[in-house]
């Protein structure tokens, strides 16, 4: 036996229903409802972002393993061997006496050349995969300087024990495979080639390379001596050296546009030159400068912290600026509902909870146009595109939603602020909390304002 509802039922079904039509706070709890479920779409654009910057990354490194890594040189370092003596007592049971043994033990010495010179010239250019785009680098690098007499004897080290013979000269470089010339020194006008010296138990990331035996007559034994050598490497990122001389000077060109001087030291403001063609910089490292000696015994010190040189990235921040632009997507998605709210409030115009729905999934179609555009072009032109489509898509749909046209235009209006508004401030870094706060607080005056008609006791 079917059940049919009493009048009363159909009495309270009825209130509920004009309850739902007719009372602001229904339409408030609606609104937020649906602001709060729009928030899912929205975590998963975020996911999305960030997705593809790390397949950005990826490529990038990719590209920049086969073409050569960023440089780092460190060097020229003499390596100076030096003998030490050990005294062992040995008892001799048989005839009950003591003798002494003298054991021989060959260290090493490290000895930072007294002045150090660099002229790097880059040709620089970009490397695309896909929609990606790495910049890389040919480098020619001229180093040049001189060797004084190490004070070894402030080590306590005698001239006698100093085995110049078995003196080389060391090179680390954090990109060996990227090395295009045959690698030669040039030590007091003889010339030592260079081999890798690879040791698995060297916990730098940087390779080796060490030279021959270097002559007597070549090394600073009493007067000082000239080096110089080239290096010529494909690169990508950036090139830097470590200011091992006591005096340091890199002089670098390049026709890269854009640069960004990294590391401990900055090139000098008085002589540096940017152009749309290129740049040039000069660096003057002083002793007094770091906090490192020139001379140091049984290892080389670790003084990558120490490096200065340039940056050559290319300035792809468009998903930097689509992340940024996503989390204003909970702003946006609120106050596009509040100016519709506020709409049907105020003219009594019946707006579907479906219809709120579809215009939220307008608004998060934005930041999913913004990221697949951006990737084919500039983040402006992107940004443009994309607020256009939605805005017209929104406007168009507001007219067959609310049958006049003043209303369409003043929601287009205002997204298009709105919109403007999010871009602004995501240009800005400084001043980025300061307008958005200014611009908070007015549309909140002006939402105080427009509300204040509203008959809130309708509830």
């Amino acid at each position: 036996m079917e059940h049919s509802n009493t009048p009363q039922e159909n009495k309270q079904q009825n209130k509920f229903g004009n309850w739902l039509k007719t009372s602001i706070t229904a339409r408030m709890l609606m609104v937020g409802f649906l602001v709060i479920i729009l928030l899912i779409p929205l975590s998963y654009i975020n996911s999305l972002i960030h997705e593809r910057a790390y397949r950005q990354a990826d490529v990038v490194n990719e590209i920049n393993d086969k073409w050569g890594n960023h440089v780092l040189v460190y060097g020229p370092i003499l390596k100076l061997p030096y003998k030490t003596y050990k005294e062992t007592t040995i008892y001799n049971k048989e005839s009950n006496t003591y003798s002494t043994e003298t054991q021989t033990h060959i260290k090493y010495a490290y000895i930072f050349p007294e002045s150090l010179n660099t002229k790097v010239s880059v040709d620089s250019k970009t490397l695309k995969r896909g929609n990606f785009e790495s910049a890389v680098y040919t480098s020619k690098m001229n180093f040049s300087g001189n060797y004084i007499k190490p004070q070894l004897a402030l080590k306590d080290i005698k001239d006698e024990d100093i085995v110049w013979n078995k003196a080389t000269i060391i090179i680390k470089t954090s990109n060996l495979k990227g090395i295009k010339n045959e690698m030669l020194i040039s030590l007091n006008h003889s010339k030592y080639a260079f081999e890798t010296n690879f040791n698995n138990t060297n916990n730098s990331y940087l390779n080796e390379l060490e030279s021959a035996f270097i002559k007597k007559e070549d090394l600073p034994f009493e007067a000082p001596k000239n080096f110089e050598f080239d290096m010529t490497f494909n690169g990508s990122e950036q090139i830097e050296i470590i200011p091992i001389g006591k005096t340091t000077t890199m002089d670098m060109t390049s026709n890269w546009a854009d640069p960004s001087f990294m590391g401990n030291y900055l090139p000098n403001d008085e002589t540096k030159e940017i152009t749309k063609d290129g740049f040039k910089a000069h660096w003057k490292v002083l002793h007094i400068n770091r906090a490192f000696s020139q001379l140091h015994l049984n290892n080389i010190p670790k003084l990558n912290e120490f490096a200065f040189g340039t940056k050559f990235m290319v300035m792809v921040d468009e998903y930097q600026k689509s992340e940024r632009s996503a989390k204003y997507g909970f702003l946006v998605i609120a106050l596009t509902f509040l100016i519709f709210f506020l709409i049907q409030t105020l003219s009594q115009i019946n707006i579907h909870p479906f219809q709120y729905l579809m215009i939220g999934l307008a608004l998060t179609m934005f930041y999913t146009l913004l990221v697949s555009i951006s990737e084919h072009s500039n983040f402006l032109k992107a940004y443009v595109i994309a607020g256009i489509s939605v805005i017209a898509l929104i406007t168009l749909y507001s007219k067959s939603i609310l049958k006049t046209f003043k209303f369409p235009l003043f929601i287009g209006l205002s997204l298009t602020a709105l919109y403007t508004f999010i871009y602004v401030i995501i240009q800005l870094e400084n001043y980025a909390l300061l307008v958005g706060s200014i611009g908070l607080f007015l549309i909140l005056a002006i939402v105080m304002f427009v509300s204040r008609k509203i008959d809130w006791n309708n509830g």
